[in-house]
């Protein structure tokens, strides 16, 4: 998103299910990386992926056109620290211009974008076909970030600029658009017109067959229809992995629409039905922003159901979210308080769901090493975005177990709780005693 996104009203919202000790569920796919849909149809790769976000807000203005060359010569670190897919950036010209203020000014980020010309602020085409080679070739997949509603219209040489009055804009027709404006609407491009919709088809299959893509990142999903990017997915790479980002709380809904009472849960899983792609779990975001630890529990990535479970993108912070480095911290308009940092790794990357790591926390901010191995236990216990997993009630904190495809994980986060067996049985190891007993893992011997 651009740093003038709209945000969400934010709502307190618990959802009604207790995750169960109890529940037994079938694992849909083994732990080797498997291209295509889950069980329920969902894109999401046999559900093993643990994805870097590889950017961050500044990174235009800290590594200005040499970007692209970073990610490239630290493809093989990327690849040995665990990562298995790299969240890329909008690969398309931006050349838009925004004062932030105090000397500083943004832009050129791609979510403003003039078309779809690969040579921008990140680094020029043959630099990103570079850089997207070598992470491919370490078993990285790409998934490139997709931002189908805001083209900064009526740039010089911009290859989108259609005349007004056609169906090609929001504002070009009434009603013609399905999703909310970005902004007034005026650079809102209209996805259901025949033609926008062919252009990103056609950019998707550009995409995938000459910049090694396999995957792309949905921006701003709530602009537009979710069964858009089912179709196109079907149209370009049916087997590719998606995933949507849907920041749209309850509350933000119109009275008469049934998500204004739902949960954040409920709201997301609606998307995927349609989209047959995986979201990002604000659901767990918001609990991790407005609610004590213990209610970590109620993110799409515990629901009790697979179905759920297997569909939900988990993250602490991102390039919208956090802070970043560089001018004025980049945006951070909903970042986790710094304290609550390393607990939210641990129970993202140690619980189910798909996790994501943003890149200013792996490598710009010291806590390499604590992530890296919070992977290693995952990949080890076979931790799949499926896996069971239940909680220890009568604790503080968050205590509970999952269970991967080999070995089980008991996690105690700021809890009391005394010893793993409290949770579950079996023998175990403890493996990781961060912040003074603040977070402690156990993993079956």
């Amino acid at each position: 998103m651009n740093i003038i996104k709209m945000l969400p009203i934010l709502k307190r919202t618990k959802f009604s299910l207790v995750v169960s000790a109890s529940l037994v569920f079938t694992a849909p796919f083994a732990s080797a990386d498997v291209s295509g849909k889950s069980g329920g149809g969902v894109r999401f790769h046999g559900g093993d992926e643990i994805i870097l976000q590889g950017f961050h807000w500044n990174v235009v203005r800290t590594a200005e056109y040499n970007w692209y060359n970073i990610l490239k010569d630290q493809a093989q670190q990327i690849k040995d620290d665990g990562f298995t897919a790299i969240w890329m950036p909008v690969p398309w010209r931006d050349q838009s211009s925004y004062d932030a203020g105090n000397g500083v000014t943004f832009g050129g980020e791609g979510y403003f974008w003039t078309d779809f010309d690969k040579n921008g602020r990140y680094g020029n085409d043959y630099q990103l076909k570079q850089a997207a080679s070598a992470l491919s070739s370490k078993g990285v997949k790409v998934i490139y970030d997709i931002v189908p509603n805001h083209h900064n219209r009526g740039i010089s040489g911009d290859g989108f600029d259609y005349p007004a009055g056609q169906g090609h804009y929001r504002n070009d027709c009434f009603g013609c658009d399905d999703g909310d404006p970005f902004i007034d609407g005026g650079s809102d491009l209209n996805t259901a017109d025949a033609t926008i919709y062919q252009r990103f088809k056609d950019e998707l299959s550009n995409l995938k067959n000459h910049y090694s893509a396999g995957g792309y990142r949905f921006d701003f999903v709530r602009g537009y229809n979710p069964d858009r990017i089912d179709s196109w997915m079907q149209n370009t790479f049916d087997q590719g992995y998606c995933v949507g980002e849907l920041w749209k709380g309850p509350a933000e809904y119109p009275s008469n629409d049934w998500r204004h009472n739902a949960s954040w849960q409920e709201i997301l899983k609606d998307f995927t039905n349609s989209s047959n792609c995986s979201v990002f779990d604000f659901a767990l975001k918001e609990r991790m922003q407005n609610a004590g630890i213990s209610e970590w529990r109620y993110g799409l990535n515990a629901n009790p159901s697979t179905q759920w479970r297997e569909v939900a993108v988990t993250f602490v912070d991102n390039h919208d979210t956090g802070y970043s480095p560089g001018p004025l911290g980049g945006q951070h308009h909903w970042s986790l308080p710094d304290w609550k940092r390393k607990m939210a790794y641990a129970y993202i990357l140690l619980s189910p769901g798909t996790p994501t790591v943003y890149w200013p926390h792996m490598y710009d901010w010291g806590m390499r090493d604590f992530i890296k191995n919070l992977i290693s236990i995952r990949k080890d216990a076979g931790i799949l975005a499926w896996s069971n997993i239940s909680f220890k009630d009568g604790v503080s904190g968050l205590a509970g177990v999952t269970t991967g495809t080999d070995k089980k994980v008991v996690f105690a986060l700021n809890s009391n709780l005394g010893n793993p067996n409290e949770v579950t049985s079996g023998s175990f190891s403890l493996i990781v005693n961060e912040d003074n007993g603040g977070i402690r893992v156990w993993k079956e011997i």
